[in-house]
């Protein structure tokens, strides 16, 4: 399943703006720092996030074609702000949801397998 894509206009605009202030904080949600690839741009977009092995698996919630996805795969990474700490992640790559819930920690990997998208993006975590 994939969200349409006039829900993910109004939430760029109306709902993102919003969740900027807490999406660092809350359990399951993150705000990936990104630079726009042709506009040099920082950007802050909040994402529904999940802990890995070895960084995060962010759900494709609206499909592969969105703009922090094509600049974090230009950029080969960026920067995630999670439970109040910020860390860089690299290696960006789309993947099957059922391949990435084999990744996600244990304690919420059921409720990660069970969600209605098929793709999902895993990121490594650097230091």
């Amino acid at each position: 399943m994939q969200l349409p894509q006039r829900l993910a206009r109004f939430n760029r605009y109306v709902t993102n703006p919003i969740q900027r202030m807490w999406a660092g904080w809350a359990p399951t949600f993150g705000i990936l720092e990104h630079v726009g690839r042709r506009s040099g741009k920082p950007y802050r977009t909040p994402l529904s996030v999940f802990s890995t092995d070895d960084g995060v698996a962010v759900l494709l919630t609206y499909g592969p074609d969105r703009d922090w996805l094509k600049n974090i795969m230009a950029a080969g990474g960026g920067r995630m702000r999670r439970r109040g700490k910020t860390f860089e992640v690299t290696n960006p790559r789309v993947v099957s949801r059922a391949e990435a819930a084999e990744h996600v920690s244990p304690r919420t990997r059921n409720v990660f397998a069970r969600l209605p998208f098929e793709q999902a993006v895993l990121l490594t975590r650097q230091g």
